[in-house]
């Protein structure tokens, strides 16, 4: 596809516009947008000038320096301490809670034997509320259709 002259001068014109109307800022690197109250003097610009001074050409890369002034050396390390003393445990054997006594299921006739606790999460190794729960449904899922309906099994067993 061949482009016209008058297109390509159109997008140069387009492209070259704002850059025309650009105004450049000060030359001392301020940025003021703020113009002057009336009948006030413009401010002056000041020059900075810079001292040459004549050094080695190796000198130069020690003075650029930066941050404090002040050297900051690093703290020592605190001194050491007493080790801290072996603590002595006492060897607690859980005492295993006594087994619960069988269980008569109603819709079967049957009595079932209770499973053997775990050590309970309470206090003294005693069985909880939960450790209960798990317990009753787990004989629950082994005892299978001897058990009978499972939540009625379940809810007997946690109220026994």
């Amino acid at each position: 596809m061949r482009y016209r002259p008058w297109l390509i001068g159109l997008l140069v014109l387009a492209l070259g516009a704002p850059a025309a109307w650009a105004q450049p800022g000060s030359d001392d690197g301020t940025i003021n947008i703020m113009r002057p109250e009336p009948g006030t003097a413009p401010p002056v610009k000041k020059r900075h000038y810079k001292k040459k001074r004549h050094e080695p050409p190796g000198e130069k890369l020690l003075q650029t320096r930066r941050g404090s002034s002040n050297p900051v050396y690093p703290t020592p390390l605190p001194a050491p301490q007493a080790p801290q003393p072996v603590p002595h445990f006492k060897v607690v054997t859980p005492v295993r809670p006594a087994v619960p006594p069988p269980m008569f299921v109603p819709e079967t006739g049957r009595v079932l034997p209770n499973l053997p606790p775990a050590v309970g999460a309470g206090p003294g190794g005693r069985e909880t509320f939960q450790d209960r729960a798990a317990r009753c449904a787990h004989q629950a899922g082994v005892y299978g259709q001897a058990a009978g309906n499972p939540s009625s099994y379940i809810n007997s067993c946690i109220n026994q």
